[in-house]
């Protein structure tokens, strides 16, 4: 892949974070995330069963799904599995880190 190419690469997805409405809207289903996560079904509903990640709740769908914000802590999880911490460790650690962001952007969000 050239540079240029790459550096458009990064641009586009870059773009697609800024984009707000689209990722409000975004719901995935538990398949299509463990496709783009590399992390089988049966893992994600086992983390789900233990309460580290949270499907959103539906209108009579039966398939888990789940938004932006709980695919960025999967993601966020299976970083640090990848790194060696126990799967409570990681899920502690991303929740401290949630927790963290959501302070800091309500914080922002009130001095406007």
């Amino acid at each position: 892949m050239s540079r240029k190419t790459s550096e458009r690469s990064a641009m586009n997805s870059v773009n697609m974070l800024d984009d707000h409405e689209f990722l409000a809207k975004l719901i995935v289903g538990i398949g299509e995330v463990s496709e783009i996560t590399g992390i089988p079904q049966r893992q994600l509903r086992y983390w789900q069963d233990k309460g580290i990640i949270k499907t959103i709740a539906g209108t009579g769908v039966s398939t888990r799904r789940f938004n932006y914000l709980e695919i960025k802590k999967i993601l966020l999880i299976k970083e640090l599995l990848d790194e060696g911490f126990t799967l409570e460790a990681a899920a502690n650690k991303v929740e401290k880190r949630m927790q963290l962001i959501n302070s800091v952007f309500k914080k922002l969000k009130n001095r406007s």
